[in-house]
């Protein structure tokens, strides 16, 4: 990465050389203010810039220092208590869960867990874990620690829960049936046999209950941070993965360095990675072309075929895992009204959408779960690009004389959105054509994504990208009622449709379960909570010197293979 100079720097760095030149003990004058370690979350722009600046020394040293470039901030390096992508690919490096998935696919492999075996009953699942395995701090990774970690998601009233500070677990609730003492919480206890062995029992059978431990969210932290950081854990992350938290300069960038204990030998290959922030995808792209970064998400699929063919870049693309959405508040005025919401989708031109913008690299979608998911109903009607027949509904909602709304717009490019200013614009001229004037609400993401969650929105622009390769963590995580008010940004509820994805849960027959999901599906479409716009294969960009990145279709992929060709 270019050293980034300021005035003030310059005139620091002038000042320390003559104190030291007038000093007989330079050691005694350098900086030593006792803070915490963990204090390097609220660390300067300039102390950062320290420490990027010494990474640049390093590289020219020979040591491996990775700059990964990205749209938009993380919002917590706590992975339970989030459900934002951005978070999900820092804590990946990080923090480690039970189970791991394949670097290309959703199949599982071992991670912290080295075994595993289920009863015949799909009740009891016993998990073998690593032995000598250390957490960051120094501390042990045992059974305890995996029991504390997930009585912590579950319980409400758990001393590291942190409720009070207003964490939420949703992925927990959803992908595990809800929390401690609701009805539907699967998880009857979680039994200590020894300190490498651990047992999950069941109240009822869960289909997708081992993709759960592969997900990024149930990632596991050190117990002995949560006691030091309290709920500050989210900027202090402290696990057992291939790097270790440095800093994070907010809005700017991330500083992981290679865990020297990691329990893989001869891993991580990297010494140092730098997750930084540039919003403009071009501006990403400049920053590749010119050495200054290694990686860039976001890429422009119309910069695609460029980068294709230019000497020193490589192009790669992600699987087709997405969807990318316009939703309703249901439960807020004027999207309350199911007409409305039925004009909106026949207002919107998705082609024109997928044409205009990706370049090949989309589909146009009419269900939220992806094509190729198990359960995905190729039957549905897909709304059509029908201004009439949207003009006709509105009239019917009461809307004659049209309307005027809010649109919100997500501030940062991702994977299943690469350029959502221009997807508004789009989508602002659409509604314009039919009696609609969409004022476009612009926020920074975490304030969005906060805002969107309690229900600020009438309308707004958002996606989802896949975990675990199940379909519930599609259509449970963004439409089941239990998730209002968090990841189901819509207001939706529609208790035939919890029924549906609940059965979903607990059947372990696969024929079953697409049956369901299915349903659900053809229900959602007649409902109208969203508008599902577009299911893209997002290409992103790597110099040729970046060697062994596979990108995942989760969007969140271990770095610790990588490694840069001098």
């Amino acid at each position: 990465m270019k050293i980034r100079f300021s005035l003030f720097a310059a005139i620091m760095a002038l000042f320390l050389i003559v104190l030291a030149a007038c000093s007989g003990d330079g050691g005694a004058n350098t900086n030593d203010s006792g803070e915490e370690k963990g204090d390097a979350a609220e660390e300067t722009d300039e102390n950062a810039n320290e420490d990027e600046a010494s990474g640049d020394d390093a590289n020219a040293s020979g040591e491996q220092i990775l700059v990964f470039a990205r749209g938009g901030d993380s919002e917590s390096l706590d992975p339970g208590s989030t459900t934002d992508g951005e978070s999900s690919r820092v804590t990946k490096q990080v923090l480690e869960g039970l189970l791991e998935f394949e670097p290309e696919s959703f199949e599982l492999t071992p991670g912290l867990a080295h075994d595993w075996n289920v009863s015949d009953d799909g009740l009891t699942y016993t998990f073998y874990l690593e032995e000598g395995v250390t957490f960051h701090d120094g501390t042990d990774f045992n059974a305890e620690a995996v029991k504390t970690n997930f009585e912590r998601w579950s319980d409400p009233e758990h001393e590291y829960a942190f409720t009070d500070e207003e964490y939420v677990y949703s992925m927990y609730g959803t992908m595990f049936g809800g929390f401690k003492g609701d009805e539907g919480h699967v998880i009857e206890e979680i039994n200590v046999v020894n300190d490498h062995e651990i047992q999950f029992v069941l109240n009822q059978p869960l289909g997708f209950f081992l993709q759960n431990m592969g997900m990024s969210y149930f990632a596991l932290t050190s117990p002995a941070a949560l006691e030091e950081y309290g709920s500050k854990i989210n900027e202090n992350p402290v696990g057992t993965g291939p790097f270790k938290f440095v800093s994070w300069s907010k809005d700017d960038s991330i500083i992981l360095d290679k865990f020297e204990d990691y329990r893989v030998e001869g891993l991580p290959k990297l010494d140092r990675v730098i997750f930084e922030v540039i919003p403009d995808n071009a501006a990403r792209l400049i920053a590749l072309r010119s050495g200054e970064i290694d990686i860039m998400d976001g890429l422009n699929p119309d910069d695609a075929a460029a980068v294709e063919t230019e000497e020193g870049l490589e192009l790669l693309t992600r699987t087709e895992n997405n969807v990318g959405y316009l939703g309703f508040n249901t439960q807020k005025e004027p999207f309350d009204k199911v007409e409305l919401r039925h004009a909106v989708n026949y207002a919107i031109d998705k082609q024109a959408i997928a044409d205009a913008l990706y370049a090949g690299y989309a589909t146009t979608a009419k269900n939220p779960l992806p094509p190729g998911y198990l359960g995905y109903n190729e039957d549905v009607e897909p709304y059509a690009y029908n201004p009439d027949k949207a003009r006709e509904l509105l009239a019917e909602a009461g809307f004659e004389e049209g309307l005027e709304i809010e649109l919100w717009t997500m501030p940062v490019a991702r994977p299943y959105m690469p350029d959502p200013e221009t997807v508004a614009q789009i989508i602002q001229n659409n509604l314009a054509d039919v009696g609609i004037n969409a004022n476009i609400v612009r926020e920074e993401w975490a304030p969005y994504l906060e805002k969107t969650s309690q229900g600020e929105h009438q309308l707004y622009m958002l996606g989802w990208s896949g975990t675990n390769g199940d379909p519930d963590y599609f259509l449970s995580s963004l439409l089941h009622g239990s998730n209002v008010g968090s990841s189901n940004r819509e207001f939706y509820q529609n208790d035939e449709v919890d029924e549906l994805l609940d059965a979903a849960k607990r059947a372990v027959d696969q024929d079953e379960r697409a049956e369901l999901y299915a349903k659900a599906q053809e229900l959602i479409s007649a409902d109208s909570p969203m508008v599902t716009l577009v299911h893209s294969r997002p290409v992103m960009a790597t110099t040729s010197n970046v060697l062994n990145y596979v990108p995942h279709p989760s969007t969140s992929e271990s770095l610790a293979e990588v490694e840069l060709q001098n």
